[in-house]
């Protein structure tokens, strides 16, 4: 088992039940493993730890290895295994072997974790007894754990999680998006196209996909494959699946024809309506009630740190969209907003870059402040269009954006950039942001 977070975790609980001989190597210190895997020390199974370290000769000894999502697949262990033929697989490949409960899976760069959630709260509110886990934060291998049992299993599905999965097979998959991401753990973004495909690769015939035409790189894998596929735009009307009119969406799906209000739809931004078409094609196609649609529609407040308003400081509006972790992100949400900008963005670089955001930096960022590891060349690619500057820390960013601001403008925190250069993941750098924000004056919402 190499690596051993929440989803490592499970899988050596689970392979443990199975009688197997577990071997864990984990980057951190042999005593914080110990520490770790006390929990399992009343089975009375083998365990041999190997802590700080992957090393090709501990990985050689095994006869399968699984590997959690954060682990990149070229480490050098990792290949020494592969060169003498042991399988390398992932929770995704273990859970489809082991289950037989429908799922429906939801994929793409941006917005999984939103429509996920969505769409389970409609199945839900249906009267559908379900299983919300996967990349969401809940690993697959819980469920298999306490015994199964539920009616549909609905999964947030990285790319990572299908890179490491041969035979998993969603009885719907959701396709949101696809832009460049993660280009430090994929050879090129061909290589990270093709791994999102990867969640129809093993659908049947009639297993449904549902498919975003805006996007021409999923409107193309939509088209290549050969059972139904639902496609949702807000562009454009659709003859099956999803599409926007107005505060309206509109829903065919076979002969039937629905259509559901989204004046109420509480989620900014113009990507949140592509998520709830999304969310509703998947959800109606598991057996959701149209009238259980609509409700969570008008119910549903998201989650934190995902174009968040914190509230306003002498009439600045302040958005914590700490989430926006690559630059697809950020391009939706400085589209969703009609007001100047101050932008503050950067972090750790991903491999990308930022040259998408140009016109759109042009067109609404009246400033910008950038922080962390990828500022300058951010500051190479996107200075030239606004008025730009450095800050040490986030309280300094959020501190000089108030500065530019009047009332009616925009501080938008959106980095384009991972946090775990400054940060421990995005909740903690959206956490800052927010306490900094707070400390500027009175908030009022």
């Amino acid at each position: 088992m190499v690596g051993l977070g929440k989803t490592g975790m499970a899988l050596v609980s689970f392979l443990l039940g199975q009688g197997a001989e577990v071997m864990v190597s984990d980057s951190r210190k042999i005593s914080e493993l110990q520490e770790l895997v006390s929990p399992f020390k009343g089975v009375g199974l083998p365990m041999v730890l190997e802590g700080g370290v992957h090393s090709p000769g501990f990985f050689e000894t095994a006869d399968m290895v699984l590997v959690s999502p954060g682990i990149p697949l070229d480490t050098p262990a990792l290949d020494a295994a592969r060169g003498k033929g042991i399988p390398i697989l992932g929770e995704l490949e273990v859970f489809a072997d082991r289950s037989t409960t429908p799922v429906v899976a939801v994929t793409g760069t941006n917005g999984k974790t939103t429509t996920t959630a969505l769409l389970n709260e409609m199945l839900v509110n249906s009267g559908k007894k379900t299983y919300l886990g996967g990349n969401i934060g809940r690993p697959l291998m819980d469920y298999i754990l306490n015994g199964q049992g539920q009616e549909i299993v609905v999964a947030e599905i990285s790319s990572f999680q299908l890179d490491t999965a041969c035979h998993f097979s969603p009885r719907v998959g959701l396709l949101l998006n696809i832009t460049e991401d993660h280009l430090d753990r994929y050879p090129g973004f061909q290589a990270y196209v093709a791994s999102k495909a990867g969640l129809f690769r093993n659908q049947k015939d009639n297993d449904p996909a549902v498919v975003n035409w805006d996007d021409e790189i999923c409107r193309s894998i939509g088209e290549s494959l050969s059972g139904p596929v639902y496609f949702f735009s807000r562009t454009r009307q659709v003859a099956q699946g999803a599409y926007l009119d107005e505060h309206k969406a509109v829903v065919r799906i076979g002969s039937t024809h629905e259509t559901y209000n989204l004046k109420g739809f509480s989620l900014p931004g113009v990507h949140n309506r592509e998520n709830a078409l999304a969310a509703i094609l998947g959800a109606r196609l598991m057996g959701a009630i149209p009238e259980a649609v609509q409700k969570t529609l008008l119910a549903f407040k998201g989650f934190g740190h995902r174009l968040e308003y914190i509230g306003q400081v002498k009439g600045i509006r302040f958005y914590d969209d700490s989430k926006a972790t690559n630059v697809g992100a950020v391009v939706k949400a400085l589209e969703g907003f009609d007001r100047p900008i101050i932008l503050i963005a950067g972090g750790r670089d991903k491999g990308g870059d930022y040259l998408p955001l140009q016109e759109l930096v042009q067109a609404k960022v009246k400033a910008m402040v950038l922080i962390g590891e990828a500022r300058d060349i951010m500051m190479e690619q996107l200075g030239m269009l606004t008025k730009t500057e450095y800050a040490g820390t986030l309280e300094e960013a959020v501190l000089w954006a108030f500065q530019q601001g009047l009332s009616g403008d925009v501080v938008l925190l959106s980095p384009a950039c991972s946090s775990f250069d400054m940060f421990r993941d995005y909740v903690h750098r959206g956490n800052v942001f927010q306490q900094a924000v707070r400390k500027l004056g009175e908030l009022r919402k």
